[in-house]
């Protein structure tokens, strides 16, 4: 049949079903084939918290959404055009995101009345079959049927042909986007390559798919988006984690320290662990500990002993870390702590994003116990910012936190990585004798950065004592002295504000240096406050946007630029901890926007909140 070929320019796609649905995967597979094509794109992977939800229930619904375009996109959209519903919850979850007039492709084996029940919609009413979808083209397919149809030949069980259901959808969606299927193809092989019978089965459902797509009247039309202008180079698609993963390798062999973690697995920073412990190839060395606490102090011990020490976390095991936190402080050594923030408090929502740990970074320990925080803004982000924050540990011989979050370290988009040669240096100076001004070794003599030496345990002449008992000026030696107790707090703080010095001054993102507003944020509210700021430009308002990396301590220009303009407006997916940081030390009557719902801000939101600010 004759069909239309349409070229568009931007598409949002969200996969829905349930947890078991496989739709992570199936999103995932879409954003590597688009990848591949240099198309510009953005993702927000959306899954239950528990391991096995109950099945076709609302809690248990697993989502995917994909933005891709031919234009620089920074969010993974507002609304949706295309929605694959797998089962009546799937709909009636993310129902309200999709745009009037979209598609929506529902399977039609999972809106039965089990499933219709369990999705709590009243007994007779079947939304699929109603005049409820009215505003949207709904697309029906029996999946569930055609997946075992494709198989009938394949002597495996139902459950486990049903398993391949999601191959059929990207089968169809690869049909209708005009894609290739060989990466798919490929991957598949990689992963059950070993396992001949669903290796074949995948592959075969896949292929069914699309030629349902060809053969079917259904489709009419077939789409295509061409492929980005971006600044030349090599790209891949990488995800936040995996940005944090490959920037510590990087920093560990340009500083040529031996990368070390000690982790304990919570959501959503497990896979560090789970990519780290892949590369040993460069001398990587991965250990799961019992908890929270040994993985920080094995860490510590590791950057004690002359490795490049990293501990990763999430709020609550930042929490269980705090002390061994106050201990790196007190020793003065390299330290990286990583915080991939989710909801909270405790348990909270453990799957669901936010920037709630800003505070607790700030000042979540006992005693007057300051460290540097740097704080990634998107997943192609975290591979500079991780690289920074280890350059500013090692060099400044203090502790450093790393701040990401669920939305940075799930979602992905497409990344320009660099050569070796491209990256600034990270030189890293162990004591190894007595100086000239020594008779004996004194671990807490500064450098101009206040910085004390790094002598590794066992060099002959430098042997020192270590613990978390308050040290004495210079000596190092355990002191009670009121004197000195000031004297060192003062000190470290000293150290930690000087940092300043060392990095680069906060240049705007966009807009006039000076105007009306100033948007200020920090972390994943990047883009949606670039796209609201950039719309608000195109209409001529006196807005501008900068965005914080180095968050303590802050550039040292920023107070200037803050000054610049009549407000600044501070989002943040928190109840408002940022803006508390900047009245304190700015004395700047910020106005925050604040969401707490687990999910990103938009750009549609910022745009009213603007209008309204520009209208008052």
């Amino acid at each position: 049949m004759e069909r239309k070929q349409e070229v568009l320019q931007d598409v949002v796609i969200k996969f829905a079903g349930d947890s078991g649905d496989g739709m992570q995967l199936t999103g995932t597979q879409f954003t590597n084939n688009t990848a591949l094509l240099g198309i510009d794109l953005s993702t927000f992977p959306d899954f239950p918290a528990e391991i096995r939800a109950p099945i076709g229930t609302l809690p248990g619904v697993s989502g995917f959404q994909l933005r891709f375009s031919s234009d620089n996109i920074y969010t993974p959209g507002d609304t949706v055009d295309v929605l694959i519903a797998m089962n009546a919850a799937a709909l009636k979850t993310n129902l309200s995101a999709l745009k009037k007039g979209g598609k929506i492709i529902v399977n039609t084996d999972g809106f039965d009345s089990k499933n219709l029940r369990l999705a709590n919609y009243p007994d007779g009413e079947n939304p699929i079959e109603n005049d409820s979808l009215s505003n949207y083209e709904v697309i029906k397919m029996d999946v569930t049927k055609m997946t075992r149809e494709a198989l009938k030949d394949f002597t495996m069980g139902m459950k486990e042909k049903d398993r391949a259901k999601n191959m059929f959808v990207l089968g169809v969606l690869y049909f209708m986007y005009n894609r290739d299927m060989e990466n798919t193809i490929k991957f598949l092989k990689e992963k059950f390559g070993k396992k001949p019978e669903i290796y074949e089965s995948n592959v075969k459902v896949l292929q069914a798919g699309y030629n349902y797509g060809d053969t079917t009247e259904i489709f009419t039309t077939t789409y295509s988006v061409e492929k980005a202008k971006m600044e030349p180079g090599n790209y891949r698609s990488i995800m936040g984690n995996q940005g944090v993963s490959f920037g510590l390798i990087a920093a560990s062999q340009k500083s040529g320290l031996p990368l070390f973690l000690g982790s304990y697995p919570i959501t959503p920073a497990s896979d560090i662990l789970h990519d780290l412990s892949k590369y040993k190839n460069f001398g990587v060395r991965t250990f799961q500990a019992e908890d929270e606490i040994a993985a920080i102090t094995s860490a510590i011990g590791a950057a004690y002993g002359g490795s490049l020490g990293v501990t990763t976390s999430s709020g609550p095991g930042i929490a269980l870390k705090g002390e061994a936190m106050g201990l790196a402080v007190m020793l003065e050594i390299p330290l990286i702590i990583i915080n991939i923030q989710r909801g909270g408090p405790s348990t909270g929502l453990p799957t669901k994003t936010e920037q709630s740990d800003l505070m607790q970074a700030y000042y979540g320990r006992n005693g007057e116990c300051p460290m540097p925080i740097v704080s990634a803004s998107t997943p192609a982000d975290c591979f500079d910012a991780v690289y920074e924050a280890v350059r500013i540990s090692v060099q400044h011989m203090t502790p450093v936190i790393f701040l990401s979050d669920g939305y940075i370290a799930n979602g992905a988009e497409p990344w320009k990585f660099p050569v070796s040669e491209e990256l600034p240096p990270i030189t890293v100076k162990f004591k190894t004798d007595l100086g000239d001004m020594e008779e004996v070794f004194q671990p807490y003599l500064r450098d101009e950065k206040l910085a004390r030496p790094w002598a590794i345990p066992g060099t002959p002449g430098l042997e020192h004592r270590i613990g978390g008992l308050e040290k004495q000026n210079v000596t190092g030696n355990i002191s009670y002295e009121p004197e000195n107790h000031q004297l060192m707090v003062k000190i470290r703080q000293e150290k930690v504000d000087k940092i300043a010095d060392y990095i680069p001054e906060q240049k705007l993102d966009s807009g006039p240096e000076k105007g009306k507003i100033l948007v200020l944020g920090w972390g994943s509210t990047y883009g949606a406050i670039k796209s609201a700021c950039a719309e608000m430009q195109k209409k001529g308002h006196e807005i501008s946007h900068a965005h914080l990396r180095y968050v303590r301590p802050f550039p040292k220009n920023l107070g200037d630029i803050l000054k610049n303009f009549d407000t600044v407006l501070i989002p943040e997916i928190n109840n408002g901890q940022l803006i508390k940081i900047i009245r304190d030390v700015y004395f700047v009557d910020a106005k925050g926007y604040n969401k707490i719902m687990g999910v990103p801000i938009t750009k549609t939101e910022l745009v009213m909140k603007l209008e309204e600010m520009m209208r008052d």
